[in-house]
């Protein structure tokens, strides 16, 4: 039997500091492994003290260090450490930080006393020194770009380098190589393919540049799934599964497909939701097409939603929120209601019930977004995901508002977002539009616009070269709604897959805010989810004032990142608005962190301070460490006061998932900061079973 070899990235991290011609002599071991990773007298060996399953490969004074299962071998590093070492036996050793991974998070989250506040605020250094010295021969050797040598080489101890201004994986790289991992956190890592031995060689060379993501039998399964379906494929799944990079590899797997199926030069359309999550695509599908990367065009549905309505009447100036509250303002004043007095006084009563928020929804949701022509047609129009029902009389004085605010739109000569989506939609059935693709990926369907999933149902020349991501309970801006009352194409039956494992979060978070959004949840999970990571209880601590959640933040940033071996730049802080973002990042500053606040459209993920961004821009994205604060500086937004229980039911539970999606970007250390004072409702729910409360709780 032979085994698939595939590695973590210490493995290769490590492999770099090793002199080439030993590393020569390591490879030609590992080939054995290939055929028999089992235990053997003194040459193979299992490690004691580990949780997993820890084997080591002598070769020389070298050990490479591996764990295997059913058909694959997974190199985890390879080390010379003599201090490993005693007589003949290596031994599992004690890992440099604990493996507990913030086991206590209260001592990390106490709050500052005024002791401390009049001491310092500055976060403690630590001043362990770097178990290995670096030069610039080991920067050479661990392929460390010139312009990071000097900042590097003024590294001294371990928090020297976690402080470091330079790029996470060159961190990592470093300090795989000066220290000893803890192999229980290594275990946890992600696999690469290996592919051949020599590609090792290689990569030591600097002729390889990287190795690609294994995926899971479970993601597999899906890639090469929908090739030759009769129809369109849905892929659900909770955050952190791999949804994404499923439909990432079965871009790859498309392309291949339609090549041998004599398309030369097929072209395919990659939509995902966010410019952060475009450039990040962009990234993976060059490495996995290599050469066929012209062959797809990675963008957002709105940019292509722009471009297709420019091509035919010019640019379109897009109204603002502010500017829409305003114009729908002047349509409520000058809103023409049916009937006479009576009529008229009640129809306008039933739009006073509603908040101009929730008006502006209802006609950018359900009107706009599902193209309805007609008072008739939105009178039977189903609202699915709309709490407050609306009767016969209340839509007549909803539409007859709608009707306002269009010609308040066209007298100003501006638009909205959902009218541009409406107008593309137009112009390509018309025919005004001819592009088309040979298949069509969309990643994270669940917050697009149905007249947006219409318009790439339309743009795909065939229905089952169409394939879907999606998660219902990571919907931030849409509501529910059928497949098929989008486009009578998309029906899934029989093509619908599920994956259930979470590679991203440790079981605790991903628990822990699934219990905050139970009762919210739009799509009930079919089987429960299952994890490969665990650690410690997420926290949720309260803060009396600003200055108490900056000092607070400071320890948990430090602390969590100083535990994970990361920079600082690996912490994320998610704030609700803009205000409160710029606001956290100016306390942290104070604090002596690096954090700066980024708005979603200039998202910088290789900066090296703190990224403080919204709550919404976040969706996509993943963070090692983080934290939602900034709810004790302001006003939350999306929460309407004096509005009718249904309203405010709604809007409640619209925030609640975008509180879901921001809890579920943490990987493993997650802090919830709430005012002490009068926490607003959208902030409780918090069980003692999955979250950590913190004294007084």
């Amino acid at each position: 039997m032979s085994f698939e070899l595939i590695h973590k990235p210490t493995f290769t991290n490590q492999l770099l500091a090793i002199p080439k011609a030993r590393v020569v002599q390591i490879l030609e071991k590992t080939t054995i492994l290939t055929e028999n990773p089992s235990p053997h007298g003194s040459q193979k060996k299992k490690l004691h003290g580990y949780t997993g399953n820890v084997y080591r490969l002598r070769s020389g004074d070298y050990r490479v260090l591996y764990t295997y299962g059913d058909g694959w071998v997974s190199l985890l590093g390879v080390d010379d450490r003599k201090d490993i070492y005693r007589g003949d036996k290596l031994l599992a050793e004690d890992p440099d930080v604990p493996v507990s991974r913030i086991p206590d998070v209260h001592d990390i989250l106490q709050l500052a006393t005024a002791h401390d506040r009049a001491r310092s605020h500055t976060p403690v250094r630590e001043t362990e020194d770097l178990p290995l010295a670096m030069d610039e021969n080991l920067l050479r050797h661990l392929q460390v770009p010139h312009e990071h040598f000097a900042a590097l080489l003024e590294c001294k101890t371990l928090d020297d380098l976690v402080e470091a201004e330079v790029p996470e994986l060159v961190r990592e790289r470093i300090f795989d190589a000066v220290s000893s991992p803890d192999y229980e956190r290594v275990l946890e890592q992600p696999d690469l393919v290996t592919g051949d031995v020599s590609d090792l060689l290689r990569f030591k060379e600097g002729e390889l540049l990287g190795f690609l993501l294994k995926l899971d039998p479970e993601q597999e399964k899906y890639v090469d799934w929908a090739v030759n379906a009769s129809g369109p494929t849905l892929v659900k799944g909770g955050p952190g599964t791999g949804k994404s990079t499923v439909a990432l590899y079965q871009t790859h797997s498309l392309v291949r497909s339609l090549r041998e199926s004599g398309i030369e030069k097929p072209q395919v359309l990659f939509t995902t939701y966010t410019n952060a999550l475009v450039a990040f695509s962009e990234q993976l599908l060059g490495r996995l097409l290599d050469r066929d990367r012209d062959l797809v065009t990675v963008r957002t549905a709105d940019s292509l939603v722009v471009r297709i309505v420019a091509s035919v009447d010019g640019q379109q100036d897009i109204a603002d929120s502010q500017t829409l509250g305003a114009t729908l303002k002047e349509a409520l004043e000058k809103a023409a209601f049916d009937g006479k007095g009576l009529q008229k006084r009640a129809q306008r009563r039933t739009i006073e019930q509603l908040s101009p928020e929730y008006l502006l929804e209802e006609i950018g949701t359900v009107i706009e977004a599902r193209e309805i022509v007609s008072l008739d047609e939105y009178l039977l129009a189903p609202r699915a995901g709309r709490r407050v029902g609306l009767n016969q009389t209340q839509r007549t004085a909803v539409w007859r508002v709608y009707e306002a605010f269009c010609r308040v739109l066209a007298r100003r000569k501006l638009v909205t977002w959902q009218q541009v989506r409406r107008r593309a939609v137009e112009i390509v059935r018309d025919g005004e539009w001819e592009e088309r693709f040979d298949g069509v990926i969309v990643d994270e369907a669940q917050d697009l616009d149905p007249t947006v999933l219409r318009l790439l149902v339309a743009l795909c020349r065939t229905p089952n070269r169409l394939f879907i991501t999606a998660d219902a309970n990571q919907s931030i801006y849409g509501n529910s709604f059928r497949w098929t009352d989008v486009h009578e194409d998309l029906k899934f039956r029989g093509r619908t897959g599920v994956l259930r494992s979470n590679h991203r979060s440790t079981r605790e978070i991903g628990e822990a805010a699934q219990s905050y959004l139970r009762g919210d949840a739009l799509d009930d999970p079919d089987e429960e989810q299952t994890y490969t990571l665990t650690g410690p209880k997420p926290a949720v601590r309260a803060v009396k004032a600003p200055y108490d959640e900056s000092v607070l933040l400071a320890r948990f940033l430090t602390g969590a990142a100083r535990e994970f071996r990361l920079g600082i730049g690996a912490c994320a802080v998610l704030a609700p608005t803009e205000g409160m973002g710029r606001s956290v990042a100016g306390g942290l500053t104070e604090m002596g962190i690096d954090a700066l606040y980024m708005p979603g459209r200039d998202l910088d993920l290789e900066h090296k301070a703190v990224k403080v961004i919204t709550l919404k821009s976040a969706k996509g994205l993943e963070f090692p460490v983080v934290a939602l604060a900034g709810f004790v500086r302001g006003a939350l937004p999306g929460v309407p006061k004096g509005v009718s229980a249904e309203e405010l039911e709604e809007a409640l539970a619209r925030e609640r998932r975008t509180m879901y999606v921001a809890m579920t970007r943490a990987m493993r250390a997650l802090l919830v900061v709430t005012p002490a004072e009068k926490p607003p409702v959208l902030l409780s729910g918090f069980d003692h079973e999955h979250w950590n409360m913190g004294d007084g709780a």
